[in-house]
């Protein structure tokens, strides 16, 4: 990382094991939650991968509430709340921070983005000044597709020296669109741009300046790309195609 983790937002994050009073309740009943210890962070892009229930949209979402990001999305200025389920997690999270401070930023979940394209449209009928919708594009992020008003903000609202948390990106994006996202997440990282992403893409995942965290059970460690369970999976299918078919429709 050289000279690099000087312009990190998110050094790394630290468990404080000691305030837990117990592992036996949620979140901390998830297995890999008391083995986070101590993770360092790409200045770039770092992944977290994992099976679905692994806990890693659980770990991100701490993160980003510990950061500052509304539980549910977007912007630190946004603080709506339509449905309090986020975990305390982020009460027992530390963040050790870069020496530099991001200009801009924005916490993307797939499930609740729709409630962030709520809240923007809610807070543009009360207000008298410039639209909020305009930094995204200027079109209804409800008037798109979910890939689509996606994309509207990756390439409006995410600007230089920025620290984005992304949860599931992929989410309604075709390949080919997943291809692109890896284009202008190369754009942004070289702008000064920190990405902590969760996914399940072996497409995106496979940007190449960045660390992987692969969930496994209890254990979270740095794995290469392709040795990761979705690149060893999707190899798999695509080389055994006809065999694996046959395999699981016939028994």
């Amino acid at each position: 990382m050289g000279e690099n983790i000087k312009s990190q937002y998110i050094r790394s994050i630290e468990l404080k094991s000691e305030e837990i009073s117990s592992f036996n309740k949620y979140p901390f009943s998830i297995p890999v939650i008391k083995n986070i210890g101590n993770l360092e962070f790409h200045p770039e892009v770092t992944f977290i991968i994992g099976e679905n229930g692994s806990g890693k949209s659980t770990i991100l979402e701490a993160i980003a509430i510990a950061y500052g990001f509304n539980a549910e999305g977007g912007t630190k200025n946004f603080n709506f709340a339509s449905k309090t389920t986020h975990s305390d997690l982020h009460q027992y999270i530390r963040i050790i921070k870069g020496v530099n401070i991001a200009k801009s930023g924005f916490f993307f979940r797939a499930e609740s983005f729709y409630n962030v394209a709520t809240n923007i449209e809610e807070l543009d009928l009360e207000s008298l000044g410039n639209r909020i919708i305009d930094s995204y594009g200027g079109v209804s992020l409800h008037e798109q597709s979910h890939g689509e008003s996606f994309l509207s903000l990756i390439s409006n609202r995410f600007t230089e020296s920025g620290i984005y948390i992304l949860d599931e990106p992929e989410a309604s994006l075709s390949p080919f669109k997943q291809i692109n996202i890896i284009k202008k997440i190369n754009e942004l990282a070289k702008n000064g741009c920190q990405f902590i992403i969760a996914t399940h893409s072996p497409i995106i995942m496979a940007y190449t300046n960045s660390i992987i965290y692969e969930i496994n059970g209890e254990k979270i460690k740095k794995v290469d790309y392709e040795n990761t369970q979705h690149y060893k999976v999707m190899s798999s299918f695509f080389k055994n195609k006809d065999k694996i078919l046959n395999i699981i429709l016939n028994n």
